[in-house]
């Protein structure tokens, strides 16, 4: 039992070469042949228009208005969604952010909550917005009780605060394990990673790559990370939640 997912700041749909393409951003998407697919930095328009496009399902999670328009991450999915919920990540005095929640039943491996993020680029905001995530109102609410995926745009490239703090309630990727290239940003010769996934350990993740075409190395300043997760026996601990930190970030 097994399921494919991907995470991909889009960058509002301009390439590295400035020009805006919504069709360029789909054909990535669907070179991804992803179940499930988070998208950071897209307006509601753009993620509507890409999933009637691709002939998939769209739920939205609006971080802010931009230029007149909401603005914020997006989840794309090849199965209709059961539930979703958008959290406010927002530090005073920085621009607001988000982190959207869609709960799936899929083939194959069955009911996940699939959390989708973008932090800021502040490390102590970085800081705040972890503590907020791992939080009894985001990760830990009471109607969380299938595993959880957690991926995004997380604006953190060395082993700092966010990931310390995430790795004591989820797993993450091994890099190393899964990737000769590591980097997602920017696209054509990327040199950071910014992009991750973290998930529970009612799953494994099996296999990791770093998205790279024709098209995605010049549709977005990211590349898309791919991950395909499988569900362990471990079929109790998807049913109580941890013991959650009651630190928030504010």
């Amino acid at each position: 039992m097994a399921v494919r997912i991907a995470t991909y700041n889009v960058h509002k749909c301009r390439g590295l070469d400035w020009r805006l393409s919504l069709g360029r951003i789909a054909r990535v998407i669907d070179e991804l042949d992803a179940a499930v697919v988070g998208l950071q930095e897209v307006f509601a328009e753009q993620a509507e228009s890409l999933a009637r496009h691709l002939g998939i399902k769209c739920v939205f999670g609006k971080a802010r208005e931009l230029a007149g328009k909401p603005y914020g991450n997006a989840v794309l999915a090849k199965h209709q969604p059961v539930a979703s919920h958008n959290f406010d990540l927002s530090v005073a005095g920085r621009e607001p952010r988000s982190c959207l929640r869609v709960d799936f039943s899929l083939p194959g491996i069955g009911n996940l909550h699939f959390f989708n993020a973008h932090l800021g680029t502040s490390f102590f905001e970085r800081r705040a917005q972890a503590a907020r995530i791992v939080s009894p109102g985001v990760l830990g609410t009471p109607d969380v009780v299938y595993p959880r995926v957690l991926v995004g745009d997380f604006n953190e490239w060395t082993r700092g605060k966010v990931s310390r703090t995430l790795a004591k309630y989820m797993c993450s990727a091994d890099l190393g394990e899964h990737l000769a290239w590591r980097r997602t940003y920017p696209g054509t010769l990327p040199f950071l990673h910014l992009d991750h996934v973290y998930h529970d350990r009612a799953l494994k993740l099996t296999h990791m790559r770093v998205h790279r075409s024709a098209a995605s190395l010049v549709a977005s300043d990211h590349l898309p990370l791919v991950s395909i997760l499988e569900r362990t026996d471990r079929q109790a601990e998807t049913l109580t939640a941890p013991e959650w930190t009651t630190t928030h970030s504010d």
